[in-house]
């Protein structure tokens, strides 16, 4: 009898599709990232519907740049994230290749089976159903017979079925799939160009920047953008702080400082590494402007470096903003939990998302001069309990 056969047989198979399932969903992957492009390609069309009511009337400099550099960040945070779901798309094609191996070589598995089992048939002469359940020698081994028969002819049915139908479905999807990655690579390379038309359009702009830097009319107006861009980083700060959202941060910041044995933040002060290499050009607190003769306020520090240089998380926690501020530029802001939170200004190539978690030392940007008149430079702050905090009482010494 070849009953333990067919049994074993289908035990592998039940666990070839358990295998299946427990491989990574691309599907769901996907729909983020695609719900992610729609979001970002919806705020560059409402950036673009307000530069356009904005030419009707006369802006400073100042706000031209801005608009310039805001749009700039958000086509470059959509090339990322179209990036990373040609990224995806390649994985999820691959998978279905692999599972439509699979399945092709269970298909053959049960073809040569039933040939082999008809060339027996005829070469010794078929013996029917019945006739096995005759042979039986005890009542009970016909019962069994009888059952195992049954079973085992409707498994092999169904799993036939089941395959075959499975091969179809699989080979549609990586057919919608191929289509799905090559107009996503159209689309990047559309964006791409479109960050080249705008870098050209800043070049063009260099004389505004120029004006910037030599009218003290035009830097005052500067000035005043930044500072309503403090003003705008604090209301974003405070949403932070009171989002609910924020316990469910905690919890994870928690775990991921029990798995990788790492302190507090609180417990870091004077311990934390640098967040880029270069020298503080900007100090915290009240800064005085001889050009304008004025004093503002700085809640952070301002650091200059090399241009496309790494900007490093100084310590583990979740992503819980990434947006553009007007005198700041693209702005990442991280929870690390404990009521303590790191800001970093003026970066480019987002590494990162939205609440993802990160690492102590991970590359989440690079140095740019998004929001900048004063060429390439982190603006990083550090926020505890709802307080700014002088980051050079923070940061180890060098």
């Amino acid at each position: 009898m070849k009953f333990p056969f067919n049994i074993l047989f289908i035990i592998i198979f039940v666990g070839t599709l358990s295998g299946q399932k427990e491989s990574r969903n691309y599907d769901i992957e996907l729909r983020n990232q695609y719900q992610a492009i729609n979001s970002l390609k919806a705020e560059i069309e409402q950036l673009r519907s307000k530069i356009k009511k904005a030419e009707t009337r006369e802006r400073s400099a100042a706000y031209k740049i801005s608009s310039i550099d805001e749009e700039i960040a958000l086509t470059s945070r959509l090339v990322q994230s179209l990036k990373r779901e040609e990224e995806k798309t390649k994985n999820r094609i691959a998978q279905l290749q692999e599972n439509l191996l699979k399945n092709q070589n269970e298909l053959d598995i049960l073809r040569i089976r039933y040939e082999q089992r008809v060339v027996n048939a005829y070469q010794k002469g078929r013996i029917t159903d019945l006739e096995k359940v005759f042979s039986s020698t005890t009542w009970r081994q016909a019962m069994y017979r009888t059952h195992y028969l049954k079973i085992i002819s409707e498994i092999e049915k169904k799993i036939t079925k089941q395959i075959e139908k499975l091969l179809i479905n699989i080979s549609s999807q990586k057919l919608e799939l191929e289509v799905a990655l090559r107009e996503n690579l159209i689309l990047k390379r559309d964006k791409e160009n479109q960050m080249n038309s705008y870098r050209n359009m800043r070049i063009k702009r260099e004389q505004e920047l120029n004006r910037i830097r030599t009218d003290k009319r035009a830097l005052s107006t500067y000035v005043n953008e930044k500072e309503a861009g403090v003003n705008q980083l604090e209301s974003i700060i405070k949403k932070v702080l009171e989002d609910k959202g924020r316990f469910e941060r905690e919890e994870r910041i928690r775990q991921q400082q029990a798995v990788l044995k790492t302190k507090s933040f609180n417990a870091l002060k004077g311990q934390l590494p640098w967040p880029a290499n270069g020298r503080i050009i900007t100090k915290f607190g009240r800064q005085w402007n001889p050009k304008l003769k004025t004093t503002t306020e700085n809640p952070g520090i301002d650091i200059k470096g090399q241009p496309g240089s790494a900007i490093r998380v100084v310590m583990g926690g979740v992503v819980t903003t990434i947006t553009y501020i007007r005198g700041f530029g693209t702005t990442i802001i991280i929870d690390h939990g404990g009521g303590f939170y790191t800001v970093y200004s003026h970066v480019t190539n987002i590494q990162t998302n939205v609440d993802g978690e990160v690492r102590n030392g991970d590359v989440i940007a690079y140095m740019g001069d998004s929001g900048s008149i004063n060429g390439s430079k982190l603006h990083f702050e550090i926020w505890g309990k709802g307080q700014k905090l002088d980051p050079e009482k923070w940061l180890s010494k060098k």
